[in-house]
């Protein structure tokens, strides 16, 4: 609040802002008290972080340093490993806290654990990382990218196609706006087959009965011989969801006809707009 009054004036606004701090949360249905902090989500915490880092921000570019922050993540970037040791303070031979850990000291407690010096291929921010000086996403934003498809195409969610496919929808379209840029082509194609063939065996599941699998097949267009073999066959979910008659029965273009959003066409509307169009 100190920080705050520094720049305004108005003793009503920090007045208010004063109550927003004390209001306290709501734990089990029993109001807290917060001696510290801020409420997290609340649309006041990013502007009261920035007022309170703002210092940080100013020394760090009075120094010289290439930086980014956003809200308290924060990557500083430097030409050497020991220029690196010296701006954090970790694992300085003399035992000395870094210049920026001097600077945060009175204001906020730095993460021992996740603050480290690595190599920028090694670094993960907001989710990216580079390789070979190029913006890629962090093998961790991939994995959970995927845990979340999964979960999503999963055979055994009592849910219909049509809302399965919305959520679909919802979820990849937000995360290809975010992480699209820096995704690579080859990840992208592999990633929508991989995709598309969960959902195929989705429908393998929800038809059951093998007289039922094989008329869905032939009426899609799936070759009847093939779809009779492939309809009385006692395999997996998983190995019947690539076979010939599955591909050709639930196509590509079936799927995107019933609402299946591809990855591909996604990162193409982001990298080559006017091709999209």
């Amino acid at each position: 609040m100190s920080r705050v009054s520094r720049k305004v004036s108005d003793k009503g606004l920090l007045c208010l802002i004063g109550k927003y701090l004390r209001a306290g949360v709501v734990v089990n249905g029993r109001l807290n008290e917060t001696s510290k902090g801020v409420p997290q989500g609340g649309p006041l915490s990013p502007l009261l972080s920035n007022i309170l880092l703002d210092d940080l921000d100013k020394e760090l570019e009075r120094r010289g340093h290439q930086f980014a922050r956003y809200a308290d993540d924060l990557i500083i970037l430097v030409k050497s490993k020991r220029a690196a040791y010296r701006v954090m303070g970790r694992g300085d031979p003399a035992g000395r806290p870094g210049r920026a850990r001097q600077r945060l000291a009175p204001t906020v407690k730095v993460n021992r654990d996740k603050s480290k010096v690595v190599r920028a291929e090694e670094s993960s921010f907001l989710g990216f990382t580079f390789t070979r000086k190029k913006l890629t996403v962090s093998e961790k934003a991939i994995t959970r990218f995927k845990a979340e498809l999964r979960r999503l195409t999963g055979r055994s969610w009592g849910v219909s196609m049509d809302y399965r496919y919305w959520k679909i929808r919802t979820y990849t379209q937000g995360w290809m706006n975010y992480f699209g840029a820096a995704m690579k082509y080859n990840d992208v194609v592999e990633m929508d087959h991989w995709m598309r063939r969960r959902i195929r065996m989705c429908y393998w599941k929800q038809w059951r009965r093998a007289r039922k699998r094989i008329g869905e097949l032939i009426k899609h267009g799936a070759p009847r011989y093939h779809a009779i073999l492939t309809g009385l066959s006692r395999k997996g979910y998983w190995h019947l969801s690539k076979t010939l008659s599955t591909n050709c029965g639930l196509g590509n273009e079936f799927l995107q006809k019933q609402g299946l959003t591809s990855i591909r066409t996604l990162w193409i509307g982001i990298h080559y707009p006017a091709k999209a169009r």
